[in-house]
């Protein structure tokens, strides 16, 4: 499994994550439903873009160039999100934005995905978090701490939807 295919899995299982860990703070019945739904979302995209035969193409090996700059930007999340989580808590002392700033994060990390590695679903990726990152920051400080559990959720849901379209695409090798 390799490209398109690894790709897919590994944004299913970041938005099933988002989902299942930020879901419990909106409430039952409501974080009951969220979760199931994320957990059949994963499982349509884990099938769809993963595990279905005569599938997505897994597209092309990425460079070695491509490998470089996944890791320097993965390098680059496991080193700003804790970074930031700690001065928006200890500085700051806005604990709610923590989430938001992970989404945000996450989303940055997928711009230089766009053009490295030829998939102009990342840049839809990556904006969508973006944006939806600095919304739910200002909504947490502005509305309510809740809101920030949302932009987690919402945020998963984002990671899926684009898993799936992301798998679903076929591509010549």
């Amino acid at each position: 499994m390799r490209g398109r295919r690894t790709g897919a899995l590994i944004g299913a299982v970041g938005g099933v994550v988002f989902v299942l860990a930020n879901a419990g703070a909106l409430g039952s019945p409501t974080s009951v439903v969220l979760r199931v739904v994320g957990v059949v979302a994963f499982a349509v995209v884990l099938w769809w873009a993963v595990l279905r035969p005569g599938g997505v193409s897994p597209g092309p090996q990425p460079s070695p160039a491509a490998l470089r700059t996944y890791l320097v930007c993965v390098a680059g999340e496991v080193v700003a999100i804790p970074l930031g989580a700690q001065v928006l808590v200890r500085a700051v002392g806005r604990p709610e934005l923590v989430l938001p700033w992970v989404v945000l994060v996450v989303g940055v990390h997928f711009l230089p995905f766009a053009r490295t590695f030829r998939v102009p679903l990342f840049s839809g990726l990556a904006w969508t978090l973006v944006v939806l990152g600095l919304l739910g920051g200002v909504l947490a400080v502005v509305v309510g701490p809740v809101l920030a559990s949302a932009t987690g959720v919402l945020a998963g849901f984002v990671l899926l939807a684009f898993a799936g379209a992301g798998g679903s695409r076929r591509q010549v090798d």
